[in-house]
């Protein structure tokens, strides 16, 4: 049977740049997202694309804790081991601590955070029964460099790398690897309105290709932290 790769928001931006890598070594994949229209273009592309491969898809807020539920009910459904898990779902605000609007900490707590820690606790244990599998959390340059205008989106992607360096404590002895990616300025939607040109930002495609490579290496080795950032330095 294909290995099988669970991504977080794999619609579009970096999510789908991993499920486009993966698809092409021959990995079945499954994702979720709001937008069911964007998920019936990624069924329609994969189909044609990777006609040998099965990809899932499955319409869910993941800032919505029940929602999360469900998606790992469905993927514990299919019956099937999961070999990596990329919680990529999540969103910018920009913003400061103290003016930003009431509930931007909670709004993003609950799409950086919670998702990825509710999306762990329900695939996990599928890899627990392998005795392997790998964890990829995208965090963010955020994580661990503080900057104007960061305010709670930094805040929870520093708690996202708290998360990852405990997860990997706790799931060594199983052979389930864990890894934090923290890129730095990616070309995605989130860029839109930016006026810099595209030499100042990585593209989507090298952090899928970082993430299949790491993923790629023995089981005896772990990369524990990736730090990705544009030639030209931060943005």
């Amino acid at each position: 049977m294909r290995k099988l790769i669970v991504v977080t928001g794999g619609s579009k931006g970096i999510g789908r740049a991993i499920l486009e890598k993966f698809a092409g070594q021959g990995f079945d994949v499954v994702t979720c997202a709001r937008n069911e229209t964007e998920l019936a273009d990624l069924e329609k592309s994969f189909r044609k694309a990777f006609p040998d491969i099965q990809a899932y898809t499955f319409k869910a807020d993941m800032s919505e804790k029940l929602q999360v539920k469900a998606f790992t009910a469905f993927i514990a459904g299919l019956g099937r081991s999961v070999d990596v898990l990329v919680n990529n779902a999540g969103y910018f605000l920009p913003g400061e601590i103290v003016t930003e609007p009431e509930g931007t900490l909670e709004s993003m707590i609950n799409a950086n955070l919670y998702s990825a820690y509710y999306t762990t606790r329900g695939i996990v244990p599928l890899m627990r029964q392998n005795k392997s599998g790998h964890v990829f959390n995208i965090c963010s340059i955020a994580s661990i460099k503080a900057y104007a205008n960061g305010g709670s989106y930094a805040i929870s992607k520093f708690a996202m790398l708290g998360m990852s360096k405990c997860l990997r404590e706790e799931l060594k002895n199983d052979g389930i690897r864990v890894t934090a990616v923290m890129p730095g300025a990616t070309k995605t939607r989130s860029w839109e309105a930016s006026d810099l040109p595209d030499e100042r930002f990585m593209t989507i495609e090298d952090i899928a290709e970082t993430i299949y490579t790491a993923n790629a290496l023995s089981p005896r080795s772990v990369v524990e932290e990736i730090i990705i950032r544009p030639q030209l330095g931060d943005i």
